[in-house]
């Protein structure tokens, strides 16, 4: 008995359909065929609940930030509900001061490995963003300029040791006080450095805090964490310079753009 058309195409149908990966969408036109490849955004990265977008290509995982924290600050304009006028003390007991910039939005996208390695080359941390904070903000390193050290500027950070630069870019060089006392705890996870290390508070799960003796020359250890079940490299914040990162990345640092 003959086969009718209408038989073929749905075996046909059938076939194609099987054939087919569960991550990937094949549209077919009658010219062109476009392959869209859509990976799982890990888990952990979802954390981050102050990213615009998170999106994972199966090299990187890519996130957008408008890098305004979700905390107040005296750095916010007066018309802003987070705006709060501050005269206490900030990081290390020194009484604030303000600088003369203010929190302005900003438009980033920072990638990061999906599967952060070690790097031999452990290139130096830049000035300016060197990974991302929880919350969309970012972190920068223990300099204030080339080979400049905070001393002057801690001054400047705010209740939740907090300032922006020049251009508006709000960030944290020190333990971001509203995470650590107000969305996780001080052993909490923090973020993650371009190389997709991830950062941890200044104190170890048991409650023992963190100081350099105990990490490495990029300021950071090996061991299981709570978001880590099998172990993974990664940074802490401490009390002492340099606060989060030391002789540079770990493993390789993906880019950020704006």
């Amino acid at each position: 008995m003959p086969i009718s058309k209408t038989l073929c195409y749905s075996i046909l149908l059938i076939l194609t359909t099987s054939c087919s990966k569960n991550d990937t969408t094949t549209t077919t036109t009658s010219s062109t065929t476009t392959v869209t490849t859509n990976n799982t955004v890990p888990a952990v990265y979802n954390k981050i609940y102050g990213a615009t977008s998170i999106t994972n290509d199966g090299t990187y995982i890519t996130i957008k930030t408008k890098d305004l924290p979700d905390h107040k600050s005296a750095y916010y304009a007066t018309s802003n509900a987070l705006y709060e006028a501050y005269t206490g003390t900030t990081f290390g007991g020194f009484t604030f001061q303000k600088n003369p910039n203010s929190i302005l939005e900003q438009s980033g996208t920072i990638k990061i490995p999906v599967n952060p390695k070690v790097d031999p080359a452990h290139t130096a941390t830049p000035l300016g963003p060197i990974g991302i904070a929880l919350n969309g903000v970012l972190f920068f390193n223990q300099y204030a300029g080339p080979s400049q050290p905070l001393t002057n500027e801690i001054v400047s950070f705010d209740k939740y040791y907090g300032h922006p630069q020049q251009s508006g870019m709000y960030h944290y060089h020190v333990e971001p006080l509203y995470l650590t006392t107000t969305k996780t705890t001080k052993s909490g996870l923090l973020g993650f450095l371009l190389d997709g290390f991830p950062v941890y508070g200044p104190q170890e799960e048991d409650g023992t805090l963190v100081t350099n003796s105990m990490l490495d020359v990029y300021h950071g250890h090996t061991h299981k964490t709570m978001d880590y079940s099998s172990g993974i490299y990664h940074y802490h914040f401490t009390a002492e310079a340099p606060y989060l990162n030391g002789n540079g990345f770990y493993g390789t640092p993906g880019t950020i753009s704006q």
